[in-house]
């Protein structure tokens, strides 16, 4: 027998072992048997608390034009935060006139939000691709009318046009750098340049625990986003439970290499706040995982070391490549490194044995892993699996503090939540916010877990898909949407990104597929500008494509996994639809509305389709294989 590997010492806890009740109505209850510690009432003390004990360590930094790192200290931001706060009641802001912000990750956008948090005035950071991407500014455009905005603020002139198209031409706008044809525009380092008043220690002093701090949207499917509303309480009562189970954010400050959006509850609440509450420093990264992105993302890591490391698996792909011809970035990210995350997307696991091979090779030993369950509407994390035998699916047991209840639902088991990490509702949304919560309370989150193994529960539990996207064949035989999804993409590394699951009341189970394009240009051995009918009518890549279709018919168990029917999708998934985030996740829903003609198509068409792929096994006449 092989030794057990080793793993990186990293103290954890808080989720390691549950208490579980089983009721006469076939619900189950879970908390953890660690009590939520103590947390402050306004997630502004710890801003506070860290410019008094380390006032001269960096919280933030980011590279300027000529590429060095640019700094700012706790205590910096302290007085940055304290005079744009004021500049903030100066423009009277509140409740119902917010601050929105349309530009991404800066020092600006941290220095705003953290004083708007100081003020009592909600902030509303906002996707940069609602701006940037979207041709209709639809979605921009609901959130501003749903939240009244008293001030907006952009980093540049590339949101002009958004401006000019949503912002109403009495709320004022604030720019780091550039202008608005035809409008006034106030200087970022205006808002630097006001004086603290008493009038901003009053309106500091009635800052609390249910204090609002912002309105985080959700990306929306069929229907358009909705605004989470996030307090001071579920935020600070969030990040101590996160460092009671990641125990080692206590042991040392953390460093952070970040790239994830603001406008997002991963990077904006979790990411920051960790840097944040454990006076730790945030380096943020002006890449992306995209090949031009992740240029960026390397060139961060070969330079600085984080403690614990945050990415989307599409980022951790990325990164595994490079470090398979690069040992300098590989002993970079690993020296300091005592855990890693993802979110967003299950992460392959061939992935993850060469993360846990790269680890080995730099440091003598692996890095755990971390996994969990969360959502924007838990501020977010609720169940964290920190066992070193972590495998990809596992989701954990519940963070001290939550409250988990397992409900049977259509065949599965959905999991719900109670806590005071728990919103207390969408913003003048009354509706959808009683809809978003059972008689007893908990948060109703649509997803569907099961037991890693039913004789022992400590093991945790393991994700199951959504609820909501589990479909019934036209023979009565339920499909089960988010294993069959992950098996695909597993499949068809690293050539497709997303499958989406069609065959609902049909005789058999069929996916569209988003695939990556670059990946497919290079299996064919094309120049980078190809078009991407022309790669995907590429014999190379559609050999690719059929064996992957030979090989999901051959491996299917039942009516159920066996996929009868692929077509490869030619047009890009679709911001405005809501067919993806900017975090690059496919929504099942808003495409199965959206495409819904070529779902109808693909269980009609033959020769005329000519991205359409079926198994060798099971081609018939007018069936192009």
């Amino acid at each position: 027998m092989s030794a057990a590997p080793r793993y990186r010492d990293a103290r954890v806890g808080g989720c390691v072992e549950a208490v579980v009740h089983t009721h006469a109505d076939g619900t189950t209850t879970l908390h953890s048997t660690e009590q939520l510690q103590a947390y402050p009432q306004r997630l502004t003390d710890r801003l506070e608390h860290w410019a008094q004990r380390a006032p001269d360590r960096s919280l933030v930094a980011r590279r300027d034009a000529s590429g060095a790192w640019r700094h700012v200290s706790y205590a910096q931001m302290l007085d940055r935060v304290q005079r744009v706060a004021q500049a903030l009641l100066d423009q009277g802001l509140s409740v119902q006139r917010p601050l929105a912000i349309l530009s991404g990750n800066d020092i600006e956008h941290l220095t705003l939000a953290l004083a708007a948090m100081w003020a009592g005035v909600p902030y509303t950071p906002i996707s940069t691709a609602y701006s940037l991407v979207s041709q209709d500014y639809g979605k921009l455009r609901h959130i501003l009318q749903t939240t009244t905005p008293g001030l907006v603020f952009a980093s540049d002139t590339a949101y002009a046009d958004a401006i000019v198209a949503t912002v109403a031409d009495d709320v004022p706008v604030v720019m780091t750098q550039g202008a608005v044809p035809g409008r006034e525009v106030l200087s970022f380092e205006s808002l630097l340049a006001a004086t603290p008043t008493p009038a901003l220690a009053a309106a500091h002093a009635t800052v609390g625990p249910d204090t609002i701090v912002k309105f985080l949207f959700t990306s929306g499917s069929t229907k358009q986003p909705k605004g989470v509303i996030t307090t001071h309480h579920m935020v600070c009562a969030n990040l101590q439970m996160i460092r009671q189970c990641l125990g080692f954010l206590a042991d040392e400050p953390p460093v952070l290499v970040d790239w994830l959006p603001w406008n997002h509850v991963f990077g904006g609440t979790h990411n920051v706040g960790i840097a944040l509450y454990n006076g730790g420093t945030l380096y943020i990264d002006d890449g992306k995982p995209t090949p031009a992105g992740m240029t960026e993302t390397l060139r961060n890591l070969r330079e600085i070391s984080p403690t614990i490391y945050f990415n989307v698996p599409k980022g951790f792909e990325e990164i595994v490549t490079a470090m398979d011809s690069d040992t300098a970035l590989r002993d970079r990210l690993f020296k300091n490194c005592r855990a890693m995350m993802f979110a967003g997307a299950a992460l392959n696991q061939g992935v993850w044995d060469r993360l846990n091979a790269h680890a080995e090779a730099a440091v003598g030993e692996r890095v755990r892993m971390v996994t969990g369950l969360g959502m924007t509407e838990t501020a977010p994390s609720c169940t964290f699996a920190v066992r070193t035998d972590v495998a990809s699916g596992h989701i954990g047991l519940p963070l001290p503090g939550v409250e988990v209840k397992l409900v049977p639902t259509d065949g599965k088991v959905e999991i719900r939540f109670r806590g005071p990490n728990v919103m207390p509702g969408y913003w003048r949304a009354p509706e959808q916010t009683a809809a978003a919560f059972d008689e007893e309370g908990y948060y109703r989150t649509g997803d569907a877990v099961k037991w890693i193994d039913p004789a022992d529960p400590q093991r945790g539990l393991l994700f199951d898909g959504r609820t909501a996207e589990d479909f019934k064949l036209s023979s009565g035989t339920f499909v089960s949407v988010g294993p069959l999804r992950a098996r695909i993409v597993a499949a068809g590394d690293p050539c497709v990104q997303d499958a989406v699951i069609t065959g609902i009341n049909r005789n058999e189970v069929g996916a569209l597929l988003f695939p990556r394009a670059d990946e497919c240009r290079r299996l064919a051995g094309l120049p980078a500008h190809t078009p991407l009918p022309e790669v995907l009518h590429h014999p190379t890549v559609r050999q690719f494509f059929q064996a992957l279709a030979d090989r999901l018919w051959q491996d299917a168990t039942g009516s159920a996994s066996r996929v009868a029917r692929l077509h490869v999708l030619a047009e890009p998934p679709s911001i405005d639809k809501g067919e993806v985030t900017d975090k690059g996740s496919i929504n099942q829903r808003a495409v199965l509305s959206s495409r819904d003609a070529l779902v109808q198509a693909l269980y009609e068409g033959g020769e005329a389709d000519p991205f359409l792929i079926v198994p060798c096994q099971n081609q018939v006449a007018g069936k192009a294989g």
